[in-house]
């Protein structure tokens, strides 16, 4: 009961700025209510002098209601067509995380970053952004401000491609009538989670493809989100290397903890649909899960602007921010690349 009333003002704070963000979107589809949503909650952000009594709520929102609004995706979402957009996105995916991580790593050299903020910056690009820094930041040993630092500037390169990606897409002219090339684009080059759905409910509103866009792209991500695991444990395996075989080197790595279980009630939630679908059952029961969790998306988005002061990032980024920026642009490129090798665009 006392967690529920900490969090209680956030989250209805939240949900206010959400409402007419949602109507906004629904008018205005060209901006789409999750960019409205980021954009008041950057907005309000700068003028709140005191955040404390809300920021339990805040952070709930986005990140707990976001997870939530990924798993109603899946209901409606057929099993098969998961695992295959699984299979097409993996070269593409495998292919961004390691540009990403290799632009890191030249760019920790060249600039001389330091090494924990360089690491996290990496990965989070390259994986999933604050959930892959939240799992990597204790396996290196980073303290809070290495962590803050990186999720500050893996959360303003989210923002910029929130805003301008549906922009790009329309220039490179990705396809209109499908949600298949932008969805994998977004599903791979933008960092967080969040931005992916934002992003892609954007496209979808402007091109009415109701949730194809974001079906695919939500899809895509929770794929790279799995290489949370691998590169968790092999940092685990690399730290506990150089710092010898000792009973106090390294951290144990515990597999539970960095897991995302989201992703396994997405995988849940379309099993359900599969095998309703298959007895008979309309998939047009699904559609207001579906129809909640783009709102829940928009609620969330809220949360993310609300944590994300600009302002002071620009003034204290610095070397982190261009190697933000640096891995940004790999990942954007090589995404780009792979689809037009493997013929997606």
């Amino acid at each position: 009961m006392n967690a529920i009333k900490e969090k209680l003002p956030g989250l209805l704070f939240c949900l206010l700025l959400a409402i007419p963000c949602w109507l906004l979107g629904k008018c205005f589809p060209v901006v789409g209510g999750p960019v409205f949503g980021i954009l008041s909650g950057m907005i309000v952000t700068l003028l709140l002098k005191d955040k404390s009594r809300l920021q339990p709520g805040i952070t709930f929102v986005s990140k707990k209601v976001l997870q939530y609004a990924v798993i109603l995706l899946g209901f409606g979402m057929n099993l098969s067509v998961i695992f295959q957009t699984g299979k097409q996105s993996l070269p593409i995916i495998l292919s961004t995380i390691s540009i990403s991580l290799i632009v890191a790593w030249l760019l920790h050299k060249l600039m001389r970053v330091p090494g924990k903020i360089s690491t996290l910056i990496g990965v989070g690009s390259s994986i999933c952004g604050g959930s892959a820094i939240a799992a990597t930041a204790p396996v290196i040993d980073a303290d809070d401000d290495e962590v803050a630092t990186a999720i500050s500037v893996i959360f303003f390169f989210n923002m910029l491609a929130a805003l301008f990606f549906p922009v790009l897409g329309s220039a490179l002219g990705f396809s209109t009538v499908s949600g298949e090339s932008f969805g994998i684009f977004a599903g791979t080059a933008i960092n967080d989670t969040s931005s992916v759905t934002a992003a892609a409910s954007t496209w979808d509103a402007l091109y009415g493809l109701g949730s194809a866009t974001l079906d695919k792209a939500v899809t895509v991500k929770l794929t790279r989100t799995l290489a949370i695991i691998p590169i968790t444990l092999v940092l685990a395996l690399v730290r506990s290397r150089r710092e010898g075989s000792g009973a106090e080197s390294g951290k144990k790595v515990s597999l539970k903890k960095i897991f995302p279980m989201f992703i396994l009630y997405f995988v849940l939630a379309s099993i359900i649909t599969t095998a309703a679908v298959s007895l008979g059952v309309s998939a047009s029961v699904f559609s207001p899960l579906k129809n909640l969790s783009k709102f829940f998306i928009v609620w969330a988005m809220c949360a993310v602007g609300l944590g994300t002061n600009i302002v002071k990032l620009i003034k204290t980024g610095g070397k982190p921010l261009l190697l933000g920026f640096g891995c940004w642009c790999g990942i954007t490129g090589v995404s780009l690349l792979m689809q037009h090798l493997l013929g997606i665009w």
